[in-house]
């Protein structure tokens, strides 16, 4: 039976302790073990249930839900309630007590599958070309058997057939069209843990047929190319170039990769190596005979030049311009050729050396983690080119666990090694919205110390110049301190998070953040303003946007620089302005610049119809609850602020009839609000439009559209106070999308506790009055509070 470990119980005395380096005694770190001995016959059975019913259903349901975390928790920390489930039915009102009974059940099962060092672990999976580089690395450097166990191997393999759509191919991610870059790899990666070509009661057959009728491999992306050829089932001169010599161009360039924005070029620093180095692993008979399952010609037959540029319709998001297509063929028929031979071959090898040096800063100064996983096993994979039996390779083994999840689709590779600190810090607030706080204590205080203990609180070492790196102290990371990457939104909610239990009780919630380092978080947060006001994520934003004509990456939008987006200005606000109602005197000029700048931004970035594309999460439901609420806390009101106004309109005209939202991940691709099949609604759309309504005043006006919310939100709880995993809810770089498995149990909570609190202080404020509802500009609202509230109205809206 697999157990999920958290802490500094993932590190074995006398096992990889010596490889294995922390900040903070790996604190949230996430790491699964398999355990023969370990479940009842019960427990295990309740698992194969689970797995079978996700295989019953995976054409339909393809998001997990997390069930073996749960199975676990539900052992370790049984939730118990005396509470019952509650529904609303469509003819009847939403008393406070439904509300208020809703959320006790739903925080009370929330606090029983929180880890005891305070974060909430989950499934953060969803794009299906991860795995592939873990399997394709660990084959190549001859570590497969020695990192992934028996165990591990039979769940990556059920979580690749749980995936593989009806036509045989896999998609970009779990819930997209079959494509050649997730087909190939895929078919590719369960090649290589032992699966054999006509294996998976035909699902093997089906995924070549796929990739044939397609074209072959010759038709896989950039990324895919550069896997296959490492691999050595394709060949580099197939390849675009990516020089390492770049690397050595004076950085007032604009097209120099320190300027890209950092998960840009943590990719394309290892994979310049690679090719600068032309690497490939052994070939074994199992490569000798991909070569021939993957094409549709013999392998020596297969015209590489003209390969180069192709790519299937099916993976094709962002068409390479003209201007590419020149550039490539320049660097591959003019630059390359130099470059391979004497004296130009010298300037190679420092251009390879240097690319070294920053992959060995990255790993050094993430504990090995890097920034991501595509770095990860790209980084481990150069350090073994480099050195077989370098202690770099192998601080960074034990490293990939960090990055496995399990549920019961299987086995997969995260997206990061976790949203540790980003889920904390929104678990927070929602908990305090509630005005439910001193109820919680428990939670509330493991929870406030996660967020203390996973603060960054040193820069990386050196010249950040040289390194390409800006400040850090002070800032929240999206996962754990080891990983140590800042994020401007990130330190943005934890700082919420952190000034919000301050305000309360310490034998509640236990002690403050320090000061000072409240200091920190503002400091590095007003330092990621760009000129224009806007804030990107990592870094400022450091070169032009012309350089995304330079994006190679065929599957993804706006990869190259740091665009600043409507989610991480909005957070900065609000982190910002609430600093400054507790602290009013600290940098004050600085911080009310900073916050009208960052509200002008958001006011020019919105679409005429008063939306706003979200960048990180689906999609415009995501993004209007930040562009509103970072207007609101700006000083904004719907009465003075047309954007606020139209932000609201738009996101009433998109309720569906049946009350709520539901919003498709082909929003964020084709930038156009699109409804989920059939129009259902999803509890955590209709969380954000509600957060973004209540937040703009929505209940003093009609507050018919949050009632109906609401009630989506309360019918949707399941008997164990639990919500349901729907859609996939989160995306990068516009066309690949990730789960966010938390948001399930997060965001109802949020939008219901607004709600709740809400309702409560309009009918205290009625109530102080003594007088009737008619007096009032907005009667019918005071009336649906009479309802709310259980309180009887006579005809002329007096209180009886």
């Amino acid at each position: 039976m697999w157990k999920l470990k958290i802490g500094s119980d993932t590190v074995r005395e006398g096992g990889d302790q010596q490889w294995l380096r922390t900040v903070n005694n790996h604190l949230g770190r996430q790491v699964w073990e398999y355990h023969p001995e370990l479940g009842t016959p019960e427990e295990l059975q309740q698992i194969e249930d689970a797995r079978k019913a996700f295989w019953d259903n995976r054409f339909e349901t393809k998001h997990s839900s997390d069930l073996l975390m749960r199975i676990q928790f539900a052992r370790e920390s049984p939730c118990v309630t005396n509470l019952p489930q509650l529904k609303v039915k469509d003819a009847e009102e939403v008393t406070e007590e439904v509300v208020t009974t809703t959320l006790r059940r739903a925080i009370d099962f929330y606090s029983t599958i929180q880890a005891h060092d305070g974060h909430w672990p989950g499934d953060y999976g969803g794009p299906m070309f991860l795995l592939p580089g873990l399997v394709i690395t660990l084959s190549i450097t001859g570590a497969l058997n020695a990192v992934l166990s028996i165990e591990h191997q039979r769940e990556m393999c059920r979580y690749l057939y749980n995936h593989q759509n009806e036509d045989g191919g896999w998609g970009l991610h779990i819930e997209g069209p079959s494509t050649m870059f997730g087909t190939a790899l895929n078919y590719v990666s369960l090649r290589l843990l032992g699966e054999g070509a006509d294996d998976g009661k035909g699902a093997m057959g089906l995924a070549r047929k796929w990739i044939l009728d397609h074209g072959g491999v010759t038709a896989i992306t950039s990324w895919g190319k550069m896997w296959l050829s490492v691999l050595g089932a394709y060949e580099w001169s197939g390849n675009n170039p990516l020089p390492p010599e770049v690397w050595l161009c004076p950085y007032s360039l604009p097209v120099h990769p320190g300027r890209m924005w950092c998960h840009c070029r943590m990719v394309y620093l290892p994979m310049s190596y690679l090719y600068g180095k032309r690497f490939v692993g052994p070939i074994t008979p199992t490569i000798q005979s991909l070569r021939k399952e993957l094409y549709t010609v013999p392998y020596h037959e297969v015209d590489w030049n003209e390969a180069r540029n192709l790519c299937a319709k099916e993976d094709l998001y962002y068409p390479h311009p003209m201007v590419q297509d020149i550039l490539w063929a320049s660097l591959h028929y003019v630059l390359e050729p130099v470059f391979m031979h004497w004296p130009a071959k010298r300037l190679r090898e420092k251009a390879l050396d240097t690319v070294m040096q920053h992959i060995h800063y990255e790993d050094e100064n993430t504990r090995y983690i890097c920034i991501g996983p595509v770095n990860k096993v790209l980084n481990m994979l150069c350090c073994w080119a480099e050195d077989p039996n370098s202690e770099a390779f192998k601080l960074h083994l034990p490293r990939l666990y960090d990055y496995l999840w399990i549920a019961e689709d299987g086995m997969k590779m995260q997206g990061y090694n976790g949203s540790q600190a980003w889920d904390t810090s929104f678990a927070v607030q929602a908990i305090i919205s509630t005005n439910l706080a001193k109820e919680y204590g428990p939670t509330l205080r493991k929870a406030h110390e996660y967020i203390k203990d996973s603060q960054v609180l040193e820069d990386c070492p050196g010249d950040l110049n040289f390194w390409y790196r800006h400040i850090s102290k002070g800032a929240w990371p999206f996962s754990t301190a080891d990983h140590g990457w800042p994020i401007s939104d990130c330190t943005a909610e934890g700082l919420k998070a952190a000034l919000l239990l301050s305000t309360l009780p310490t034998e509640t919630v236990g002690e403050s953040l320090d000061r000072k380092k409240l200091y920190d978080a503002v400091n590095v947060t007003l330092s990621l303003q760009n000129d224009d006001g806007g804030f990107a994520t990592y870094e400022l934003t450091r070169s032009y946007r012309w350089l995304e004509l330079i994006n190679p990456a065929e599957t993804f939008g706006d990869i190259v620089i740091d665009y600043p987006y409507v989610e991480c200005t909005s957070a900065a606000i609000q982190a910002l302005m609430l600093f400054k109602k507790l602290y009013p005197e600290h940098r004050r000029e600085e911080i009310e610049n900073c916050i009208a700048r960052a509200a002008e931004f958001i006011e020019k970035i919105q679409a005429t119809d008063g939306s706003w594309y979200g960048s990180w999460g689906v999609c415009f439901t995501y993004a209007g609850w930040f562009g509103i609420k970072g207007l609101i806390a700006a000083g904004r009101t719907y009465e003075d602020c047309s954007s606020i106004s139209k932000a609201c309109d738009f996101l009433l005209s998109k309720e569906l009839a049946s009350g709520g939202w539901g919003e498709s991940y082909l929003s964020c691709q084709n930038k156009e609000y699109s409804n989920l099949k059939d129009n259902r609604p999803h509890i955590v759309n209709t969380a954000w439009a509600m957060l973004a309504l209540l937040g703009a005043g929505q209940a003093k006006k009609d507050p018919t559209p949050l009632h109906r919310a609401a009630r989506v939100l309360i019918n949707s709880q399941m008997e164990n106070g639990d919500f349901p995993q729907k859609e996939i809810m989160g995306v990068f770089n516009k066309n690949c999308m990730i789960s966010y498995s938390a948001y399930r149990n997060i965001f109802p909570i949020w939008a219901l506790g607004e709600y709740r609190c809400q309702c409560d202080e309009q009918y205290r404020m009625w109530k102080s009055m003594d007088t009737s509802c008619d007096i009032l500009q907005e009667p019918r609202v005071d009336i649906y509070f009479c309802k709310l509230h259980n309180v009887a109205c006579s005809s002329s809206g007096r209180l009886q």
